[in-house]
C-alpha cells in the first residue's frame, strides 16, 4: 500500500537516501515522506545515526621485540548533515576504520617498550582517535571515542613477566626475613652480654663475700683457740669445704663433674696453692 501511494516511513535515528533516476536527490529525516516512484524517485537505502562500535584486534611488535595483540574499541556514528558522503563515499566503513587503526597502532607501538605500552595506552588511544577523526570526517563519520581495552603479550612473555615479579617479591621477602633475624641475633647477643656482665658481678660479689667470711673465721678461730696459726685455720676450712663439695657431688643423681686425683696430700697441695694465690693477691694490692 505504501508503495502504491508513494509513501515511505523513516525510523527514528535513521535517515533515508532518496535518488531520482539514479542520482542523489535528498536525505529524508525520520518520519513519513512521499517518494513518487512514477517520476523516477526511489529510496537508495537507509543510514543509521546511532553510535556503533567496532573492536579491532591488531598484532604488532614492541621496541624490545615482544609481540603483542592490541585490542582497540572504536565508537563512531554517521553525521546527519553529511549523510550523503557517509552513504556514497565508503563501500565498507568498518573495513576502512580497521585499516586506519592497524596503521596507527603499528606505527606507535613499535616505538615503545612493553612496559611503556601498558603505561601509555591512553596516549596510544588518543593518537588513534586523532588520526581516525581526520580521516573519517571527510567521509561523513564522527569518531565518538577510542579505547585500548586490552594488551595481550605472548603467553610465554606473560609467564616470564610473572616469574620476574614473583622473584622480585621473594627477594624482598628474603631481605626482610634476614633483617628480622639480624635484629633477633643482635638483641640475643645484647641480652647474653648483659647476662654475662651481671653474672660476673654476682661471682665477684660472691668471691668477695667468701674472702670476707674466711677472714672473719680465721680471726675468730685464732682468738678463741690460742696457739693456732692462720695457716692451720685455712687448712681446716679448705678441708671442710672439700668434703662438703664431695658430699654434694655424691648426692646428685646426674653429675657431670670431672674427678681429679685427690687425697690428704693433694688437699694440702690445693690449700697451699690457694693460700699462695691469696697472699700474692694481697701483696699485689698493697
Amino acid at each position: 500500500m505504501g508503495n502504491l501511494l508513494c509513501l515511505v516511513q523513516v525510523d527514528q535515528s535513521t535517515v533515508a537516501i532518496k535518488e531520482t533516476f539514479g542520482k542523489f536527490d535528498d536525505v529524508l529525516e525520520p518520519g513519513c515522506h512521499c517518494v513518487p516512484w512514477i517520476f523516477g524517485s526511489r529510496l537508495a537505502g537507509h543510514l543509521t545515526l546511532r553510535v556503533q562500535q567496532l573492536d579491532v584486534k591488531c598484532e604488532t611488535k614492541t621496541k624490545d621485540n615482544v609481540f603483542v595483540n592490541v585490542v582497540a574499541s572504536i565508537q563512531y556514528r554517521a553525521l546527519s548533515d553529511k549523510a550523503s558522503d557517509a552513504y556514497y563515499k565508503l563501500s565498507n566503513t568498518r573495513a576502512q576504520i580497521q585499516a586506519y587503526v592497524f596503521d596507527v597502532i603499528r606505527a606507535s607501538v613499535p616505538k615503545l617498550n612493553l612496559d611503556d605500552v601498558f603505561e601509555q595506552k591512553n596516549d596510544i588511544a588518543k593518537t588513534v582517535e586523532e588520526e581516525l577523526e581526520k580521516a573519517m570526517s571527510a567521509y561523513g563519520f564522527e569518531i565518538v571515542q577510542t579505547l585500548i581495552v586490552d594488551i595481550e603479550p605472548d603467553v610465554h612473555v606473560k609467564r616470564a613477566m610473572n616469574e620476574i615479579n614473583a622473584a622480585a617479591r621473594l627477594r624482598v621477602a628474603a631481605t626482610e626475613k634476614a633483617e628480622a633475624e639480624k635484629i633477633l641475633q643482635i638483641k640475643r647477643a645484647e641480652g647474653e652480654a648483659e647476662s654475662k656482665y651481671l653474672s660476673g658481678l654476682g661471682i665477684a660479689r660472691q668471691r668477695q663475700a667468701i674472702v670476707d667470711g674466711l677472714r672473719d673465721s680465721v680471726l675468730g678461730f685464732s682468738v678463741n683457740v690460742p696457739g693456732t696459726t692462720a695457716k692451720d685455720v685455712m687448712d681446716m676450712v679448705l678441708v671442710t669445704q672439700y668434703f662438703d663439695t664431695m658430699k654434694e657431688i655424691g648426692a646428685a643423681s646426674k653429675s657431670s663433674a670431672v674427678f681429679i686425683p685427690h687425697g690428704p696430700g693433694a688437699v694440702r697441695d690445693v690449700a697451699t696453692q690457694i693460700r699462695d694465690g691469696l697472699l700474692q693477691g694481697s701483696a699485689a694490692a698493697s
